[in-house]
């Protein structure tokens, strides 16, 4: 039986890949990324396989343009539908597509797909200015589809006011921060992962 944790993230380049990378290596989980838009470069699945070496699924869409899952789609002439939770053994790390609030089709929201996984969702909050905003609003959306959260992971170099607000405010536990990282390999990724709480995470699945 499958045991998913969601990972969204307060916008679009936050840090999310990297944290799914890390918390798929240090939980030794699979991955899936069930929306890709953009191919051209390393795709995020691509970098999670090989920063992990762990196994992988194939995106439910993958899509030629980088940008909102919904314009992506209408350009490759598909619309993204409901995606259910793989059935798999084992524990499975999802990265969503850009923020909480990215549409997939319609009136449909990347939020809403979460709202029906109802898998514990970790949100990934850069720590520089505007952060609080951001994290704050994602979490009452979140909150506003009764999605579960089990905390905040932020990203980046400390700031400790920032961490704290969001935290206190949102009535939210901080998983840890996952600093910035000079090289981008395997053994240093799982070394700054120490910093994550993964005990409480693992306490989720």
């Amino acid at each position: 039986m499958t045991t998913a944790l969601v990972i969204t993230g307060t916008d679009t380049g936050v840090g999310k890949t990297v944290f799914s990378a890390g918390l798929t290596l240090a939980l030794q989980a699979c991955y899936w990324k069930p929306v890709q838009a953009g191919l051209d470069e390393e795709t995020d699945r691509e970098t999670v396989a090989r920063l992990t070496g762990c196994p992988t699924l194939p995106e439910a869409y993958r899509l030629r343009t980088p940008a909102s899952p919904h314009l992506a789609a209408a350009l490759d002439g598909v619309e993204i539908g409901p995606m259910p939770l793989p059935d798999l053994p084992g524990s499975l790390v999802i990265e969503g597509a850009g923020g909480a609030l990215v549409p997939l089709a319609g009136r449909r929201l990347f939020a809403d797909q979460m709202a029906e996984w109802q898998a514990p969702v970790i949100v990934v909050a850069r720590t520089r200015l505007g952060t609080i905003n951001h994290s704050l609003l994602t979490i009452e959306a979140l909150r506003s589809r009764r999605v579960p959260m089990l905390g905040v992971a932020f990203v980046g170099a400390e700031v400790r006011d920032s961490q704290d607000t969001i935290c206190r405010v949102a009535d939210l536990p901080s998983l840890g921060r996952l600093p910035p990282l000079t090289a981008l390999t395997r053994p240093a990724l799982a070394e700054a992962f120490g910093a994550i709480d993964l005990d409480t995470i693992r306490g989720a699945l």
